[in-house]
């Protein structure tokens, strides 16, 4: 299923802004999910790259920064009344 955003797009309400931060940390983890498989794809290869291991951990870290601001900056719940 999809993601989807039913409604419309208002940057002022704070569920929008959640799933747009939602969106952008999947995106985030899809591109460092292809672009870090392909660059070790490429080493196995026998093309070597030095510090790819470096480059690893620390795009990870920054996905894992990624998704804690992602949830710190959740808005809080509301029941529906």
């Amino acid at each position: 299923m999809p993601i989807r955003w039913y409604g419309p797009a208002d940057p002022g309400d704070p569920t929008y802004c959640h799933f747009e931060r939602i969106v952008n940390i999947t995106l985030h983890g899809a591109v460092f999910a292809a672009v870090n498989s392909g660059l070790w794809f490429l080493q196995e290869l026998r093309h070597p790259f030095t510090h790819l291991d470096l480059v690893t951990l620390t795009w990870g870290a920054m996905l894992l920064v990624h998704g804690a601001v992602v949830i710190a900056l959740r808005p809080p719940h509301q029941d529906p009344a």
